[in-house]
């Protein structure tokens, strides 16, 4: 039996699930570190993830040491890791990534990368590998759904790639870290849905000392 195809983000309570965009070049470059922008991405960033941070399976995924706090952020952490047979993400979050994630990305499952040019799949140490696909989403998707067998297929991210994803109908849950910040600018997660041929039922609200997780299933309308 197939699994669900899903998302699942941290969201600011104006929101964005992501500051505004700072190229990439800029971002990557060392000597771009001390920029402004590069500096305010990089702390509201932080912020809107800080619930994540602390937790002991982040830490054990992330290879940050032992420790951290247990509860039930840290379940919904393990719960969407373990739920995850593939991922699917598009070519702007796997530029940031591949100069950011450890030796051994955080994935440990097979990443399809939506792109506009051919690339071998790069195999990282601890059983990711991204393979990058340019004949759109649904092929990518298609690969995902193989690849995870009878697991859930996430849509990482970033923002615009959810999207196109949701407006296909493509979707069918998603889950957000609603978090107690304000960004005032940056990407929404709902800017450009196509409202009129999706529908929502509320399938879970657990409220936590840092973030409060909300989870909807996605219906035609």
């Amino acid at each position: 039996m197939a699994g669900k195809v899903f998302f699942s983000v941290s969201m600011s309570l104006d929101g964005f699930i992501a500051p505004e965009p700072v190229a990439i070049d800029d971002f990557l470059a060392p000597d771009k570190h001390d920029d402004p922008d590069v500096q305010r991405w990089m702390a509201q960033w932080t912020e809107l993830q800080q619930w994540l941070f602390p937790l002991r399976f982040i830490r054990e995924n992330l290879k940050l040491g032992e420790g951290g706090e247990e509860g039930r952020d840290n379940d919904v952490a393990r719960e969407t890791f373990e739920r995850t047979g593939a991922s699917v993400m598009g070519k702007r979050m796997f530029d940031l990534g591949e100069q950011s994630w450890p030796e051994e990305a955080p994935f440990h499952t097979p990443v399809f990368v939506v792109t506009h040019t051919k690339r071998d799949p790069w195999e990282r140490p601890g059983g990711t590998t991204f393979h990058f696909v340019n004949d759109g989403i649904e092929h990518a998707l298609d690969q995902a759904r193989e690849a995870a067998g009878d697991r859930d297929v996430r849509i990482a991210g970033g923002g615009a790639t959810i999207l196109e994803h949701l407006n296909a109908g493509l979707v069918d849950e998603f889950s957000i870290a609603l978090s107690p910040v304000l960004l005032g600018t940056g990407t929404r997660l709902f800017d450009g849905v196509d409202a009129s041929r999706i529908a929502l039922e509320q399938v879970r609200s657990e409220p936590s000392p840092r973030v409060t997780h909300l989870t909807y299933a996605v219906h035609p309308r």
